[in-house]
This record gives C-alpha cells, structure tokens and sequence, in this order.
C-alpha cells in the first residue's frame, strides 16, 4: 500500500467545487431508468448514454471522478476510445463499483449485506489494469420499529472494511457507503441514531482492519425524514443534524464526504449540500457523489434520440454546475430560474 498515492487520489476526488458522478447503475437499475422514457436497454444504448454523460464540454470543471459499473468500464466512446482513457484524458478519474448488491441476510427478517468479496483481490487487478482509481462498495441500512440489528450493522462494517483494506492493498482508493435508506415513516432524529451507530460500527470496524483513513473517502446518507414522515425536516435543520452527526463519528483524517442523493429530488439534494457548506469549514470536504440527481434531467431530455445528446447533456451539466456550487457552499435559488 502506498498511502501518499492513495491519500492524493482522495483529495483530488474532493477538490474544492467537484464531485463525483456515479454512473454504476447496474443493468436491472439502468433498465427501469430507460423504461421510464421508453427506450430498450441494449448494450449499445447503454453505451450511448454514458457517452453522452462523459462527453458534455467541461465537464472535468465540475465532476472529478465517474464511478463506472463493470460494464461500462470496459466499453468504448464513439470514436473508439476506452471510457477509462476518455475520462482520464479529461483529468476525471475513473472508478468501478464492486459489490454484488444487497441480498437477504440470514436470519434477519427485512435487513440486508452485500455480497462480492470472493474474488474481489483478482478483480481489483483487472480493474486497475483497466484505469479505475477508485472503488464503491455500498451497504443498505433500512430502518424500521426494531431495525437496523446489530447484527445487520456488524455484519455490514465487517465486509466494507474488508472490501475497503483490499482496494488499499491494490493502490485502489476505497469509497465507504453505510446507506441508511430513507424509505419509512421514521423522523429525523430516528435517521440520526441509526446513521450515528452505523458510522462508529463502519469506522471501528476499518480501524481495527488496518484501512488508512486517509487513503479513503466516505459516501454517507444525509439525516434526513423518513419519506412518509408527517413531518419533514427542512433543509437547515437536515444541513445541522448531518454535520452534526458526521462530526461526532467520522474522523478528521478522512479526506472527504461525498453524500448519495438517496431519492432525494435534483434540487433538494442540491440545497442540502449548499446548506452544509455554508456552516462550515469542516475538518474533511464536503462534496457530492450523486447518480439519478444529476442524471435525471439529462435522461429525460436525451430520451435515446442521437438529435437530442447536446440538449441532454446541456440538462446534465446545469446540475453539475450546481452541485459544484453547493460543494463551495456559493449555490442559490437564482441559478436554478436563470437555467
């Protein structure tokens, strides 16, 4: 492990005003995305997205690294260039999820773990060798009247710490994501416990197998109301209970926080963001590593027609620019009407 490379790969991750695009989805994901504009999900037209997405003009401004699914790692722009060169010819860092999803956990009724570790030192080389940089493992929380267990929690901080600790080993930068889902009727001060009790068992649980924090970066749920809570907290008290919690569990040696938008709407997730920012500074950078609140608007606007790429990708990069705007904590309802 060499940390000083690890540990300047993290920091260039979170360089003040970019962020992460997570474009990982995996192929059931992808598929209710297009389903949704009535586009077939083919390897090509997979393809064809993802170009539009890397392509946009200035992009490296706003987004430092793209977290690629397995897939798409492997495929190629349109005039034949790989997406891993593409990108980092750009100077955007590529990435690639490695988790095999969240499965039942035994003998825990509604909880889930994530799967993958087999073979997962074999295909971090291959990854490596492709370009990836950087890698996501992400565990799903769900909340309920007795859950998380746990069991449910150790079982969950046990493998991203081995996930994490072998991407180390392998120069691969390991993105940390304990999700509390926030499906449910739970109140803020409920995600509060549980994403606090998650984030002490996830970080106790890197400690004590040796993964430098320092060479990693955080992808954490922000507090946040249950989505059919009868009350929703607004965007200061989220930005408060969320800085809050992080600075009570998440070590100072972590380079950066990178929040997933979770289901959160384009805008909100964009706020909540900005509004972090401005109660800061902060011990690590707070950015983003957001998926369908950037992709949302492009994906509408692209709606699988080759005519339509620049007006997607011209929907893409307004939400890029606002969401490196909230990293800076300089977003503003303004640039959303003057879009």
């Amino acid at each position: 492990m060499n940390l000083d490379v690890l540990s300047a790969t993290a920091r260039e991750l979170v360089e003040p005003g970019r962020g992460i695009l997570a474009a990982d989805e995996s192929s059931p994901t992808i598929k209710k995305r297009f389903d949704s504009i009535n586009v077939e999900s083919t390897e090509e037209s997979r393809r064809a997205y993802r170009d539009m997405l890397f392509s946009a003009e200035g992009v490296e401004q706003y987004v430092s690294g793209v977290i690629l699914y397995e897939e798409t790692l492997f495929q190629k722009a349109a005039d034949g260039t790989p997406f891993s060169k593409m990108l980092a010819d750009k100077g955007v860092i590529p990435g690639i999820k490695v988790d095999k999803g969240a499965k039942d956990l035994a003998g825990a009724d509604g909880e889930k773990v994530t799967e993958g570790l087999d073979g997962l030192r074999e295909r971090l080389i291959e990854y490596r060798n492709a370009g990836a940089r950087f890698a996501k493992w992400r565990a799903v929380i769900n909340i309920d009247e007795d859950l998380p267990s746990m069991y449910c929690l150790d079982t969950n901080a046990h493998a991203l710490a081995r996930y994490a600790a072998l991407c180390q080993e392998q120069g691969i930068v390991p993105i940390v994501e304990p999700e509390v889902i926030m499906d449910g009727s739970h109140d803020l001060e409920t995600c509060e416990d549980v994403t606090a009790a998650a984030l002490a068992t996830v970080f106790g649980q890197l400690d004590a197998q040796g993964v430098a924090f320092e060479g990693m970066l955080l992808k954490p749920n922000m507090v946040i109301s249950g989505t059919t809570c009868p009350v929703q907290a607004d965007v200061q008290t989220v930005a408060e209970a969320t800085v809050r919690c992080l600075t009570r569990y998440v070590p100072a040696a972590v380079p950066g926080i990178v929040f997933l938008s979770g289901g959160q709407s384009d805008e909100l997730a964009t706020a909540h963001l900005d509004a972090m920012n401005k109660l800061g500074p902060h011990p690590w950078a707070l950015s983003f590593s957001y998926g369908r609140a950037l992709q949302a608007a492009a994906l509408k606007a692209w709606g699988g027609q080759a005519g339509n790429v620049a007006a997607g990708q011209a929907a893409f990069m307004h939400r890029a620019r606002c969401n490196s705007a909230a990293a800076l904590g300089e977003y503003s309802d303004a640039m959303e009407s003057a879009a």
